[in-house]
């Protein structure tokens, strides 16, 4: 029998935790500024407004400091690149497009929106997830 969750690789307390983490700071950057956690709005902001500081450059930055932490204190699992670099490649130039032309990406529109269930933000949530299901299943056959 088939299983979507592969259970040799399940951390069921490690996604319970970086789902609370994830809400929390979701919501402290809402409630303390009224701010939405989107990654592809903070990233383009902090990008945008170089050279001086902003909280979305703080952001990014604090995002890349916990990265190396949690890196030296846990280690990353060695990296198995399933597919050639060239579908590795036109998936993210996929997945930036669809962050475009879906005015936001999963954490803005499938976290934030979903929550204060903004109808725009479930029917992004939804096209996103067709829509990778689709180029998924495209991209098998290739």
């Amino acid at each position: 029998m088939h299983t979507w969750i592969d259970m040799a690789n399940f951390t069921p307390w490690s996604a319970l935790i970086g789902g609370i983490m994830i809400g929390l700071a979701a919501s402290i950057l809402i409630v303390g500024i009224g701010k939405i956690m989107g990654m592809s709005g903070i990233l383009k902001s902090s990008l945008v407004s170089l050279p001086r500081f902003s909280w979305q450059l703080m952001f990014v930055i604090g995002m890349a400091i916990t990265t190396w932490v949690y890196s030296l204190l846990v280690g990353f699992p060695e990296l198995e690149m399933g597919q050639p670099l060239w579908k590795i490649i036109v998936a993210g130039l996929l997945v930036g497009f669809g962050t475009r032309l879906g005015s936001g990406c999963t954490s803005g529109h499938g976290i934030c929106g979903i929550s204060r269930l903004s109808g725009r933000s479930i029917t992004a949530t939804v096209l996103f997830l067709f829509s990778g299901i689709v180029t998924a299943t495209l991209f098998a056959m290739v």
